[in-house]
C-alpha cells in the first residue's frame, strides 16, 4: 500500500504550515491578552479576525468541504491539514475556516440543503459573516444514542413547531450563531431509525432561549461561542426549514457527524505533536548536574 500523500495534498499541508508557523503560533500571546480584556464576551476576538483575512487571502480557507462550495479536497486529503491545525487549536482552524460547529453545519447544508436553504444560510457560512449551532444533545436521554432524543417537530399546516430542551449546544453562546440545526422526531412511531428529522431554526425565532452557558471537564470555550442550554419553547418555523425528508434525520446525523471525528482526531494528534516538540525542546535547553536533560 503506498500511504504517500498526492501532489495537492503535500502542497497544501506546506502552505498551511507555513502559515500556522508564521502568523498563528506567534499570535497565540495576542489571543490570551484579548481574551484577558474581554472576559465576559461570547466569540472571536479581533486577532481570529485579522488570521481569518490574511489565511483567506493564502487560499487557505474552507479546505474541510469538498465539491463546488468548498476547497475540492476529500477527506483524506484534508486530514494533514487538519493535524497541522492542531498544533495550534484554538486559532489555527478559526483562522482558515475549518472550526466545528460551523464545518459540520456546513457539510450538512451542503449535502441535504436545497438551493433556498444553501443561499441563506450556507453562503454566509462560507463567507464567515455568521456562525452557527448544532443542537442534538439532550439533558434528560443518554443522546449518545440519537434515537433517544426526544424533541417534537411536529407539522403544523405550512409550519413545523419545534418543542424540547438541548444542551452542550456547541457555539450557541455565540451572538454570531444565527442558525441553529435541530434534531427532532417527527414521527415516535415510526421505525427506530425514521423518527428523527433536523430542522433550520433561526437564533432569533419566537421561542427560543439560550439558557445558559455549560463547561466541558472546566472549558467554556469563551473564544469561540462555548456550548449552551437551549430550550425550543413552541417554535414556529416554516415547512422549506426541514432538511432533506421527514425521517432523514438520524442519517443526517452519521453523515455529519462521520467526517467530523476525523477532523477532530487528526486535530488531536497535532496536538500532541507540539506537546512532544515542546517536550524535546525543553530537553535540549535545560541544563542540570552539569549536561542537558536530553543527554
Amino acid at each position: 500500500m503506498d500511504f504517500a500523500h498526492d501532489d495537492t495534498t503535500r502542497q497544501l499541508a506546506e502552505r498551511a504550515r507555513a502559515f500556522v508557523d508564521e502568523h498563528v503560533v506567534p499570535a497565540e500571546p495576542v489571543l490570551q491578552e484579548q481574551l484577558d480584556a474581554t472576559p465576559d464576551q461570547w466569540g472571536f476576538r479581533p486577532i481570529v479576525t485579522e488570521l481569518r483575512e490574511r489565511a483567506r487571502a493564502a487560499g487557505l480557507w474552507n479546505l474541510f468541504l469538498p465539491g463546488e462550495h468548498g476547497a475540492g479536497l476529500t477527506n483524506l486529503q484534508y486530514a494533514p491539514i487538519a493535524e497541522i491545525t492542531g498544533w495550534s487549536p484554538r486559532l489555527a482552524p478559526v483562522a482558515f475556516n475549518c472550526a466545528a460547529p460551523d464545518t459540520g453545519n456546513m457539510e450538512v447544508l451542503h449535502d441535504f440543503g436545497t438551493p433556498a436553504q444553501q443561499e441563506r444560510w450556507l453562503e454566509p457560512l462560507l463567507d464567515a459573516r455568521i456562525r452557527s449551532a448544532f443542537c442534538m444533545t439532550e439533558p434528560d436521554v443518554a443522546s449518545s444514542d440519537a434515537t433517544n432524543i426526544g424533541t417534537r417537530i411536529r407539522r403544523d399546516g405550512d409550519s413545523y413547531v419545534v418543542s424540547g430542551r438541548k444542551w452542550w449546544s456547541t457555539g450557541a453562546m455565540n451572538p454570531d450563531a444565527a442558525i441553529f440545526i435541530v434534531m427532532g422526531k417527527t414521527d415516535p412511531d415510526a421505525e427506530r431509525h425514521r423518527q428523527q428529522s433536523m430542522i433550520l431554526v433561526p437564533r432569533d425565532a419566537p421561542g427560543v432561549r439560550v439558557e445558559r452557558a455549560l463547561t466541558v471537564f472546566g472549558y467554556d470555550d469563551r473564544d469561540h461561542g462555548g456550548h449552551a442550554e437551549v430550550v425550543f419553547d413552541g417554535v414556529r418555523v416554516p415547512a422549506e426549514n426541514l432538511l432533506a425528508g421527514e425521517g432523514d434525520g438520524f442519517a443526517i446525523a452519521q453523515a455529519r457527524l462521520g467526517p467530523g471525528r476525523i477532523h477532530h482526531c487528526m486535530r488531536a494528534l497535532g496536538m500532541g505533536e507540539r506537546a512532544l516538540a515542546l517536550m524535546t525542546d525543553r530537553a535540549n535547553e535545560r541544563v542540570a548536574f552539569g549536561r542537558t536533560l536530553g543527554e
